[in-house]
């Protein structure tokens, strides 16, 4: 029987709990270009992950789509949760320094504000508008 889930990288250690693999089954990691793959693949065999057949998607799932080989559940193209981010954190700083010349100064305020927030970003790994955004209707895959 064939199926998917998507798991992140962080879980791999969890599969036996997430997902009921019989002893003996293939278990196939596939991420964009290969790399978390392997790590995948490393992690689970590093836990005792011999009772399965593992393997790797090499070069990962942009590979395999650029040899026009067939990938099921496909959605429409959509911006990135990062593009998404640097549009929403743009318009804003331009609304805000825009208020700042012509409204009041604490637009300048309120500008700084998204920049320190986008430098916190960055730093940490953390991004409150990117989780809103990913849970925004336009983002959320079709059941």
């Amino acid at each position: 029987m064939a199926s998917a889930l998507s798991l992140p990288l962080s879980e791999v250690r969890n599969l036996t709990r997430v997902l009921s693999v019989p002893a003996g089954c293939k278990v196939v990691f596939q991420c964009l270009k290969g790399g978390r793959g392997q790590q995948a693949c490393e992690r689970l065999a590093a836990e005792g992950g011999s009772r399965y057949q593992v393997f790797n998607l090499e070069s990962g799932i942009a590979a395999w789509k650029a040899e026009g080989l067939p990938v099921v559940g496909v959605t429409a193209p959509r911006l990135t949760i990062f593009r998404q981010v640097q549009i929403a954190v743009g318009f804003l700083v331009l609304l805000s320094v825009l208020a700042g010349f012509f409204l009041t100064p604490a637009g300048f305020v309120v500008a700084g504000l998204f920049g320190a927030a986008l430098a916190f970003a960055g730093i940490s790994g953390w991004c409150g508008m990117a989780i809103l955004l990913n849970r925004m209707p336009w983002n959320r895959s079709a059941a």
